[in-house]
């Protein structure tokens, strides 16, 4: 099954857990990247990012170069902020025509997923959604990430 990961990664949680899935998988990687990848603080990121959520802002994403015609499995990933994917994922999918396709989602997320989950599904309407995983602090967890990671696509 030729898969893709499909991801933004801002403090690295999402991109270990998407190269998880390439070790495992032998996926293609497409990672997403803002045209403003601003190092801010803590602090700052947070109030950016939740910002970006509560004003439906798509922010633009430097060039990538994906078709998914030739996939057979697509895999999204994305942290959580303000209880929703992050923005750069959703300007992605405005921008990409994807229909019909196996879909797995994951988010990552330091406290709690809420219903990060169910909004990124409703982004992918049109598609079948065969698996949703949610991971905790992975970076902190390394281990049981990657076990998790393991189990979560032995039941895909």
């Amino acid at each position: 099954m030729k898969t893709a990961v499909v991801f933004y990664s801002h403090d690295g949680n999402s991109k270990f857990i998407a190269k998880q899935i390439k070790s495992q998988t032998g996926a293609d990687l497409i990672q997403l990247y803002t045209k403003d990848e601003k190092k801010r603080g803590k602090f700052a990121s947070i109030l950016w990012g939740c910002a970006m959520v509560f004003m439906n802002k798509k922010p633009p994403l430097k060039p990538y170069d994906f078709d998914p015609s030739p996939y057979d499995l697509i895999v999204f990933g994305a942290p959580v902020w303000a209880a929703s994917p992050a923005p750069p994922i959703k300007t992605f999918l405005s921008q990409t025509v994807i229909t019909g396709k196996k879909i797995a989602l994951f988010v990552c997320h330091a406290g709690g997923k809420e219903d990060a989950l169910d909004k990124f599904k409703a982004l992918l309407s049109g598609n079948e959604i065969i698996s949703a995983a949610d991971f905790k602090n992975s970076l902190k967890n390394i281990e049981e990430a990657q076990q998790q990671t393991s189990d979560w696509i032995k039941g895909w």
